[in-house]
């Protein structure tokens, strides 16, 4: 009986179990882990009606880079439980490197008003070949008055490489952060050893406190430098006078010009902001005053030309003058409101000589 039973077990030692049985099982769960960085992302509506949805993921692997990562977004309404559009997209970072993270931004399919709420899940991720860590950014530069302007360095230390891009990640004042939008800025193909001066000029959201700057190529990435947003800077004036000349009346800048004739004096302007913000305009009056030049300086010609400035931009003021004494004189220019009160610095002197 014993060797009866020693036999069995000895020939159930010999069959093989089956591989699909033995794939059921596992000790180890899988260490890979995707998560959402907040519950919360921010949601928005741009210019155009759609709905933005702004994120963060983490990858919370010590070892592995993760690559293709799914993001999945509900869009509903006030009435229904079933979501009204859904979109799919990407992480901001094609490679997330270990214990890293990556914006995302996903945008509703179509300017629709009735969206009221989201929903945010990952659908899926893949392991990746992590790049290396080549290339540096830094801020030279920060102001935030009408807008927000930024300068920046790129240095890549490595081999040259392509699809370069830098990030700004925009994030509010609550705890944790959200994100609230990210900035791109192309520099494509970037050589070895190289070092590149980059700068963004937008309007930005008005909850942002700081934001992070990093950059990814097709074989490399940055770190993530944590910038914050300098205090608005007030803007004394609205409009700047850049530049001031004397033309003859076919447009040709004189130095000097000849006694009773017509000359054309023409400014340039450039308005920062409205100084009515509801209707973007800015009614204004623009003055040139000439004296002549001497220790007690006389006022030889005072003309205006009423205007408005219509949003942001360039505009240019042109006054006729007709010389009547020779000499040399000196032309001073102003901008001022309906109120007479100065909405520009005064512009630049400029220096003509009238002959006879």
């Amino acid at each position: 009986m014993q060797k009866l039973i020693l036999g069995i077990f000895l020939t159930l030692l010999l069959i093989p179990l089956s591989q699909s049985f033995s794939q059921e099982y596992y000790d180890n769960a899988p260490t890979l882990s995707v998560t959402l960085q907040n519950d919360t992302p921010f949601i928005y509506q741009d210019s155009e009606g759609y709905t933005v949805v702004v994120g963060a993921v983490e990858n919370h692997d010590s070892q592995t880079s993760v690559a293709n990562v799914i993001i999945r977004v509900n869009f509903f309404d006030d009435f229904n439980s079933n979501p009204i559009e859904v979109v799919s997209g990407n992480t901001t970072l094609q490679v997330i490197p270990p214990n890293g993270q990556s914006p995302f931004t996903i945008r509703s399919p179509s300017p629709n008003p009735d969206i009221t709420q989201a929903s945010v899940s990952i659908l899926g991720f893949d392991s990746s070949a992590e790049k290396q860590k080549e290339l540096i950014v830094y801020s030279s530069d920060t102001i935030l008055d009408s807008s927000f302007r930024f300068s920046g360095v790129l240095q890549n230390g490595g081999a040259p490489n392509s699809d370069t891009n830098v990030y700004l990640a925009f994030y509010d004042g609550f705890e944790p952060p959200r994100i609230l939008s990210v900035s791109t800025i192309e520099l494509g193909d970037v050589e070895s050893d190289s070092e590149i001066k980059f700068e963004l000029v937008d309007e930005i959201n008005s909850k942002a406190v700081g934001f992070l700057l990093f950059a990814e190529s097709d074989i490399f990435y940055s770190d993530f430098v944590d910038v914050k947003i300098p205090a608005k800077q007030s803007i004394t004036k609205l409009v700047s006078i850049s530049g001031v000349t004397v033309k003859d009346t076919e447009g040709a800048t004189l130095s000097e010009i000849i006694l009773g004739s017509t000359v054309n004096i023409e400014s340039k302007t450039v308005v920062q902001f409205s100084e009515d913000q509801s209707t973007d305009e800015t009614p204004y009056t623009y003055y040139i005053q000439i004296k002549e030049s001497g220790k007690s300086p006389t006022v030889e010609y005072i003309g205006k030309y009423d205007g408005r400035f219509i949003g942001t931009g360039t505009q240019y003021q042109t006054i006729d003058w007709v010389p009547e004494k020779s000499g040399l004189f000196f032309i001073e220019t102003f901008v001022w409101d309906r109120n007479n009160i100065p909405i520009a610095e005064q512009g630049p002197f400029i220096l003509i000589h009238v002959k006879e």
